[in-house]
């Protein structure tokens, strides 16, 4: 069956996301997806936020929208976010309740040390 490029195209882009199972996200996983500092502040962003955020809103203003998907993709991947389509753009949330209950404390824990860090820098 031949179908139109426009139709595979959209059919790819309509593929939904897969997110791990809280019993298969690992510490080092989340550590990874942490240990970048654009994810880090995606993950802060996101956060603060009571409702779900796009993904342009979470990213950091003016990268590329394909880095951008790369560091969703590691942050869904490592299970530390959701993300959903809604109609044409895609919302994020944390899964902090979930993450809470497999790594108690973890995340408190990394966005402070988080917030200590960039004070100092910023004081030093």
């Amino acid at each position: 069956m031949n179908l139109p490029p426009a139709l595979i195209i959209f059919v790819f882009m309509q593929r939904p996301f897969t997110h791990p199972a809280i019993a298969d996200v690992t510490l080092e996983g989340v550590l990874y997806a942490l240990s970048d500092p654009v994810r880090l502040e995606i993950v802060r962003r996101l956060m603060t936020q009571a409702c779900p955020m796009n993904c342009s809103a979470a990213a950091p203003e003016g990268m590329p929208k394909s880095s951008a998907s790369h560091h969703y993709q590691i942050l869904r991947e490592s299970g530390l976010i959701r993300s959903e389509r809604r109609g044409v753009e895609v919302v994020n949330t944390t899964r902090c309740e979930e993450l809470q209950s497999r790594f108690p404390g973890l995340l408190k824990a990394i966005m402070a040390a988080s917030e200590e860090c960039s004070k100092t820098r910023e004081n030093g």
